[in-house]
């Protein structure tokens, strides 16, 4: 069976990596792709490496448009998907690739983006540990999908083992993310141009004002089962002059007589026969270019008892496993089809 699909957002980055990643998919038919202020422009004068998608032209982004699809991705702003969502009833499965409908909870919802507060629909990261079992049991036979933050899933898929495991304290963890621009989209803003970022380094989002924080503690909440109050977590990205990619280092306290072997076997138990989320050996840890154009998470674990806390660090291409890969790795598992269809473990290199 051959799938219709729509996609929203289709200049922008994360629509972008959706389409060139459906573009070879053998079950996906692209019927539509739909933009805003670049409608009725060819998708190729905004994404030219999608040759094979030469023949599409951008739409406008309306409900009308929308509607009449197998499936629809909405790859748009924080706070514009909902106003679809809610007019798409007759779409099968719909994967909003925004915040829109990530949280459960409406007061961190008002706390970090504010606006209009969506139901949460299922959380789009399969690997990711929940009360003794994983996220892609709730993604199976899915009809509405929230893909991640590539930041927060990120960080979670690090954490959600040690504290699933209760090897380590959730009450005091730090990660510091050095992440590439692409993640914030393709609007114009002075901080992003290549001016600002070439030979330097800038933090932002500093002091626990990042939207991703509650993501995350969402993420670690789900996976022990601990009362929320007990997840606290000091987070830090810092842009620095990459396209792509994410390098999240996370620590946190090793609870008191958990062995070397209880901490690594944490991890290794809860990803050991994962495809795409991969811990390397001890000793080894991974560099963003391992990861580049491929759908996958690799961890490196250090155990350091002289500080007396664990250091995960994690790579991820934020537009693949951070955002378009891991939407259509959920779309695959709520359509029944094999997982890792149309996604690669393997990057591009040099």
């Amino acid at each position: 069976m051959t799938f219709s699909v729509a996609v929203s957002g289709a200049s922008g980055y994360a629509g972008g990596e959706i389409l060139r990643l459906l573009a070879a998919h053998p079950d996906i038919e692209i019927r539509t792709v739909t933009a805003h202020s670049n409608a009725g422009q060819p998708l190729v004068q905004h994404q030219p490496h999608l040759r094979s998608l030469s023949g599409l032209t951008l739409q406008d982004t309306t409900p009308e448009v929308l509607s009449g699809h197998d499936i629809v991705f909405l790859a748009l702003p924080h706070g514009q998907s909902g106003q679809y969502t809610d007019a798409l009833g007759d779409v099968p499965l719909v994967i909003d690739a925004g915040a829109d409908h990530r949280l459960t909870s409406q007061d961190a919802w008002d706390a970090f983006y504010g606006g209009d507060f969506h139901e949460p629909w299922a959380y789009g990261v399969p690997e990711l540990p929940v009360a003794g079992a994983k996220q892609r049991e709730s993604l199976r036979g899915a009809t509405r999908i929230a893909a991640p933050g590539c930041n927060a899933s990120t960080v979670s898929l690090s954490l959600a083992p040690g504290v699933a495991a209760g090897v380590i304290d959730p009450g005091d963890i730090v990660s510091v993310l050095a992440v590439g621009p692409s993640g914030a989209g393709k609007s114009l803003r002075p901080h992003l141009l290549g001016s600002e970022l070439l030979g330097t380094a800038n933090p932002y989002a500093v002091g626990g004002t990042h939207r991703h924080i509650p993501e995350i503690r969402q993420a670690l909440v789900a996976a022990s089962g601990t009362d929320p109050a007990r997840i606290r977590i000091s987070f830090t990205p810092v842009l620095v002059p990459m396209a792509r990619g994410i390098l999240a280092t996370s620590t946190a306290p090793i609870v008191a007589d958990a062995s070397d072997e209880d901490i690594r076997a944490a991890w290794q138990d809860a990803y050991g026969d994962e495809t795409f989320v991969q811990l390397l050996p001890e000793g080894a840890f991974p560099r963003t270019a391992d990861v580049l154009g491929a759908n996958t998470a690799l961890i490196g674990l250090a155990i350091d008892r002289a500080a007396n806390r664990v250091t995960v660090v994690t790579a991820v291409d934020n537009l693949v496993k951070g955002t378009a890969g891991a939407a259509i790795q959920s779309m695959n598992i709520a359509l029944g089809l094999p997982e890792d269809r149309a996604l690669t473990v393997n990057g591009v290199a040099p």
